[in-house]
């Protein structure tokens, strides 16, 4: 398929162009309109206390869905009935995945899982900001990652998560998307009703870089580094001592929860064994739409 159809292609055709390698890169801005999902696959001794850190911290961890039998990678379970899914292969359809060893990274962005997995393994799906891009896109916000065709930029915080079991001392990963300041409220009321997706943002404003613990806006820990509309970097566009609420019109950083926070957390962890999880930016995307899961 040709990088031009993905506009409007569904979930289906955006799994096989990852399954055979047709689609490698980011998948924000494709397939509009349907579910997207981080996963992270996990030994089955770990499930129960994942699911604890889920229902604990919902905002950067909601989960949608998890493998229908323990083992399983062909077949997905949802929190409704519309999230379930057969026929796809959790070890092939995202376009590049992690790997971690005892909570060390070993593989990054590689194009399958299909060595690692075995019949002791969980696939769980967190719901994925990209989600609510499309609604964004259609009230005249696009995120400026898609219209740039960059991935999003994702960043530490130093916001504590709620611990359960093994998962202790986990932090938040927030992803951000520039705005004006005057359209931030717009922006938190479209985003408010996927709260299975992240839901509005956390924070936004300069201050929120400073009481995030986020050391340089401008060096995000994954993805691709933010720009304004005129392709400058964006923290150099703020001027020293500014104070926040001085201009309706600036471009000033807006955070959400993100689902690169299950992976910060099993690192963190130190779990024994083999961990999966998509590569940052690289989803699943779902037969569901959007729609399917908002409140």
């Amino acid at each position: 398929m040709a990088a031009r159809d993905y506009a409007v292609a569904n979930g289906l055709d955006v799994r096989l162009a990852a399954r055979h390698g047709r689609h490698t890169g980011p998948t924000s801005g494709l397939a509009p309109g349907f579910l997207q999902a981080n996963m992270l696959v996990l030994p089955v001794e770990y499930a129960d206390d994942f699911r604890r850190l889920c229902a604990r911290n919902p905002v950067p961890c909601p989960l949608i869905a998890e493998s229908s039998d323990l083992g399983s990678f062909a077949s997905v379970t949802g929190c409704t009935p519309r999230l379930t899914m057969e026929g796809c292969d959790l070890r092939t359809d995202i376009p590049a995945y992690m790997v971690y060893s005892d909570s060390k990274l070993v593989k990054s962005h590689c194009r399958d899982i299909k060595d690692e997995w075995t019949d002791r393994h969980v696939g769980f799906l967190i719901g994925c900001s990209y989600s609510f891009e499309t609604e964004l896109a259609a009230a005249g916000l696009p995120p400026r990652h898609v219209v740039l065709n960059r991935n999003v930029p994702m960043y530490r915080t130093t916001l504590a998560l709620c611990p359960a079991g093994v998962f202790t001392g986990g932090t938040y990963v927030v992803s951000m998307r520039p705005y004006r300041r005057k359209d931030v409220e717009q922006v938190r009321s479209i985003t408010r009703r996927f709260g299975a997706t992240h839901g509005e943002p956390i924070a936004w404003g300069w201050e929120a870089v400073r009481s995030l613990g986020i050391r340089d806006v401008d060096v995000p820990e994954w993805g691709d580094a933010p720009l304004t509309e005129d392709g400058k970097p964006l923290g150099e566009t703020r001027e020293q001592g500014a104070r926040d609420e001085e201009d309706e019109d600036e471009e000033v950083p807006v955070f959400w929860g993100c689902g690169v926070t299950p992976q910060e957390a099993v690192m963190r962890a130190g779990l024994k064994g083999v961990v999966m999880a998509h590569a940052p930016g690289h989803m699943l995307v779902l037969d569901a739409k959007d729609e399917d899961i908002v409140s």
